[in-house]
């Protein structure tokens, strides 16, 4: 009772607590545009993250019920990524903000819309390296590793495989340009060669022009850094068309349901990585997700989770919902010392932090948020046997 006064008097003083009202979550994400085939499942994630906070009937003492608003940034698309931000903090009034999806996007909604509204925003897709160093406020994080992580397993990956020599094609933005020069320095530090590391544009109907300049320059696998439903989709359509590789690497942006349907018999012995591990936490999300009717093992979908219950965690550990007040517990209920807390046992932390006790949210995703608020990263292992995206192993 004390703690429900509490809770009560301080909803009269904090702005953003709540008081028997709906506290929502946008969820920023491209639902048009190269990764739209992945998003279903990501938004998915985050709403079966919100049924669970739902359902246990103790957040922020009960008082209060948790619902989603999609809000659209078409991945690549930086008006479209801020019109919409300004949309969910000033009309729709959000608490916090899943999203966004695509670096360049998420770099403009949180510079133009999230800063100056003090709103929190939990990227689980964002990977530049760029946005480890942005200033943020404090406001920003990210359950998805730094494409600086993905490098440098990149190289791993094709050294283990004896693969020497590789051509690099990546997409033309924030995204793109980052993965590939910090794939190309782990790669070269490690004794390997980078033929050529050349940007393509999405949005193209002919991409012989940048095949016959990777051609040209050869190797022995071509990288793709690129989107599935975009410009990727075409490099690699164009190279099997003219004989010009056989074998790819695909990082995350190429790695989803989409590319084993449209490429699997034709991509043999193809691999690559997405961000994924083999936890406990892992193969409850992946029980669960399936139960829904969403596909968890897609890229991102174990991210979108933990990035929706994060915000949630962080609300009832502050007994608020005002991102100026949550965003300094975000960390904390992210990391050690704590009750260890998996997919499914939201309503478990949620009690635990109402009773004044410690969480340490392993989630979907194994996350442990390093300094400025980055997951230090766990990746799963593809390759192409059979027609099929089999799982290689984690790293």
């Amino acid at each position: 009772m004390k703690k429900l006064l509490m809770a009560t008097a301080a909803s009269a003083l904090v702005a953003g607590s709540v008081h028997a009202e709906d506290v929502k979550l946008g969820i920023l994400l491209g639902f048009t545009g190269p990764l739209e085939s992945i998003t279903p499942d990501m938004a998915a994630a985050v709403n079966l993250a919100i049924g669970e906070v739902n359902d246990s009937g103790v957040f922020l003492d009960g008082a209060s019920t948790v619902s989603s608003i999609n809000a659209d940034t078409g991945c690549v698309d930086a008006s479209l990524a801020v019109a919409s931000a300004e949309r969910l903090i000033t009309s729709d009034k959000v608490n916090g903000i899943v999203g966004g999806m695509c670096s360049g996007e998420t770099t403009a909604s949180l510079q133009n819309v999230a800063l100056p509204n003090g709103m929190v925003m939990i990227s689980p897709s964002a990977t530049s390296p760029g946005l480890t160093a942005i200033e943020d406020n404090g406001l920003f994080f990210r359950t998805s590793p730094s494409d600086a992580r993905q490098g440098q397993v990149m190289a791993d990956i094709l050294n283990d495989r004896g693969i020497k020599e590789v051509a690099v094609t990546y997409t033309n933005n924030d995204y793109g340009k980052g993965l590939a020069d910090s794939f190309q320095s782990a790669f070269e530090q490690s004794g390997g060669t980078v033929t050529i590391n050349a940007a393509h544009e999405d949005g193209k109907a002919d991409y012989s022009a940048e095949v016959g300049a990777l051609a040209s320059a050869g190797g022995e696998v071509l990288v793709v850094a690129g989107y599935v439903d975009q410009g990727g989709a075409g490099i690699v359509n164009g190279s099997l068309d003219t004989g010009a590789f056989e074998t790819f690497m695909f990082p995350d942006g190429m790695v989803s349901d989409a590319l084993e349907q449209n490429f699997g018999d034709l991509v043999e012995g193809s691999f690559g990585q997405h961000p994924g591990n083999d936890s406990d936490g892992g193969a409850k999300f992946k029980a669960a997700g399936e139960a829904a009717g969403f596909a968890p093992t897609n890229a991102f979908a174990p991210e979108s989770y933990d990035a929706a219950a994060l915000i949630l965690l962080a609300m009832q550990a502050a007994g608020s919902t005002d991102p100026q007040v949550y965003k300094d517990k975000v960390m904390e209920v992210a990391n050690a010392p704590g009750e260890t807390i998996l997919p499914g046992e939201l309503a478990k932390a949620l009690q635990i932090l109402k009773d004044g006790g410690d969480v340490d949210f392993v989630g979907a995703s194994a996350v442990e948020l390093i300094e400025p608020g980055e997951s230090a990263g766990n990746y799963r292992e593809i390759e192409f046997k059979d027609g099929a995206m089999t799982t290689v192993g984690y790293r």
